[in-house]
């Protein structure tokens, strides 16, 4: 079994394991493995999906995936009080705007482990997340601050 891990790529030196292969892990520690990095860079696309094993459930590339390059606590606060709840979709949208890496599938239709990204960095974004216990839980998008809501608050 040991073998097995190191032969994998799951040894200490990735410091994200695979879900499938932690059960333990919580939807918002998920959450965090596949979205949260103060340090994500638009070059670090590749590295980044393959070391966190951000695949869809069937091995194939996920088209897009977005990291919010900020600390944890501050997407946490989201959903504790710094969002606003939207009864009709049943999303939270920060009201802060954030910094993102949205990395691109490259080859629609690829599979693990072809999978090839392309980074952009994105700035000034409304986040918008399910919260479950008030904490976020899955990544629905980002938005631009609508010119057209000066007076509203996003």
């Amino acid at each position: 079994m040991l073998v097995l891990l190191f032969a994998s790529g799951f040894s200490k030196v990735n410091k994200f394991q695979p879900s499938e292969h932690r059960p333990e892990e919580t939807p918002y520690e998920k959450f965090r493995r596949q979205h949260v990095d103060a340090k994500m860079t638009e070059k670090l696309c590749n590295t980044e999906r393959s070391n966190r094993n951000i695949y869809k459930i069937d091995n194939s590339c996920k088209e897009t995936n977005t990291f919010i390059l900020s600390i944890p606590a501050k997407v946490k606060s989201i959903c504790r009080g710094d969002g606003r709840y939207d009864e009709n979709s049943g999303m939270t949208y920060s009201t802060a705007t954030f910094r993102i890496i949205k990395c691109k599938l490259k080859h629609q239709g690829a599979r693990k482990p072809s999978c090839q990204y392309e980074g952009r960095l994105l700035t000034n974004r409304i986040i918008v997340v399910k919260c479950e216990g008030k904490l976020p839980v899955h990544f629905d998008r980002d938005l631009l601050p609508s010119v057209h809501n000066d007076d509203e608050q996003l």
